[in-house]
C-alpha cells in the first residue's frame, strides 16, 4: 500500500461574462492519481467538504482507483479561483481550509492509516499551512520507521507568502525524507541568489544518515537533474508539443516513485539499498519520470499517463 497525504482542491477559471469552469486539483491528489494510473494500490488522505465540489474530488479519486478512507467534513471544499480580465491577465482568490482528523489513537499508538504503508508521499500546501501541516508531520514521523518518505515542496508563494516559514517547513520535511523532488523555481524562491543545484546538495546532507537518499531538481524543458551518494546526473527532457504544463511536476513525482517501487526500493528496510543507488539506476529512474511529465504536458490539464502510455 502506498499513501499520499495532502490537499485536494478545485481550481476555478473565471472568464469575463462566463460561469466558472471548475477542475479538480491539488498537487498531492494529482500524485495519488498518477501512482494509481501506474498500477499501484494507493490511498489518499486529505480533506474535502460535503458539497458539490467535494463530490467532484471524491468522484475523481475513486474513478482513478484511488482509495479514499476519510469521509468528507463539514468545511467547504478548498477552492483556488483564477479570474481573467478582458486582456487575459489573471487575479487569484483562495478559499482554503487545511486540517485532518486526529488519526492517532488515544493511547498514543501509531496512526493505523499509515502503519502498513511502504511509501508515504506528501508536500505542497499541506506541509506549509497550519493546523494541518503539524498533523502531516506527525503522520510522517509515525510512518518513518516503516516506510519510504517522499516530499515535494511545490511552493505556492501566492498562498504561503512567508518565505522564512516555508523554508523552515521544507527543511523539517526534507530531513525526514528519503526521496525529495523540487523544481528549480521552488529552490530559487526558498533560497534567493543560490544555485538550485547547490541547495539540492545541501538538502541531501540534511538529516544525516536518516535524511534524503536522492534529491531531484526539475528544470522544465532543460530536463531534470539529480544527486545521490554515488554522484550527480542529468537527463534531457523529451521533445513534445506542449498543450500546457498543468500537473507535469506531479506526474514526474508519481513516475519517479513508481520506478523506485518497481525496483523494490520502498519500505524502511530498504533504505540502505536506496542510499546505495548507482548513478546509472538514478538516470533510468529520472528518465522514466521525465517521459511521464512529457506525456502530461502534451495533454490539456493534469492528465497523468498510465503504465501502458509509458511503454509505448
Amino acid at each position: 500500500m502506498l499513501t499520499v497525504i495532502g490537499e485536494a482542491l478545485v481550481d476555478e477559471v473565471v472568464l469575463p461574462g462566463k460561469d466558472p469552469v471548475p477542475h479538480v486539483g491539488g498537487s498531492p491528489m494529482n500524485v495519488a492519481v498518477g501512482l494509481a494510473r501506474l498500477g499501484h494500490p494507493v490511498q489518499f488522505l486529505g480533506r474535502f467538504g460535503r458539497d458539490a465540489y467535494g463530490d467532484m474530488v471524491a468522484g475523481h479519486l475513486r474513478s482513478n482507483d484511488v482509495m479514499v478512507p476519510l469521509p468528507p467534513d463539514s468545511q467547504p471544499t478548498s477552492v483556488a479561483r483564477a479570474v481573467l480580465d478582458s486582456d487575459g491577465a489573471a487575479s487569484y482568490e483562495f478559499a482554503l481550509s487545511w486540517s485532518l482528523p486526529d488519526l492517532r489513537p488515544a493511547d498514543g499508538a501509531v496512526n493505523f492509516m499509515v502503519a502498513a504503508t511502504t511509501l508515504l508521499h506528501t508536500g505542497s500546501i499541506a506541509t506549509m499551512m497550519d493546523p494541518g501541516a503539524e498533523q502531516v508531520l506527525d503522520a510522517v514521523i509515525d510512518a518513518h520507521p516503516r516506510a519510504t518518505i517522499s516530499y515535494d515542496p511545490n511552493c505556492r508563494p501566492s498562498i504561503i507568502t512567508n518565505v522564512d516559514h516555508a523554508r523552515a517547513q521544507a527543511e523539517r520535511f526534507v530531513a525526514l525524507s528519503d526521496v525529495v523532488k523540487a523544481s528549480d523555481e521552488d529552490l530559487e524562491w526558498l533560497y534567493p541568489g543560490v544555485d538550485p543545484k547547490e541547495s539540492a546538495r545541501k538538502w541531501l546532507a540534511l538529516g544525516g544518515a536518516e535524511g534524503p537518499a536522492v534529491v531531484v531538481v526539475t528544470q522544465g524543458s532543460a530536463g531534470p537533474w539529480a544527486v545521490c551518494a554515488a554522484g550527480e546526473i542529468s537527463c534531457a527532457a523529451p521533445l513534445v508539443d506542449v498543450a500546457d504544463t498543468v500537473g507535469a511536476g506531479d506526474s514526474f513525482m508519481a513516475a519517479l516513485l513508481s520506478a523506485l517501487v518497481d525496483r523494490e526500493l520502498d519500505g524502511a528496510q530498504r533504505r540502505t539499498d536506496l542510499r546505495a543507488m548507482s548513478t546509472s539506476m538514478l538516470a533510468d529512474v529520472i528518465g522514466y519520470a521525465a517521459k511521464a511529465a512529457a506525456i502530461t504536458v502534451s495533454r490539456a490539464g493534469a492528465n497523468p499517463p498510465t503504465r501502458a502510455d509509458l511503454q509505448d
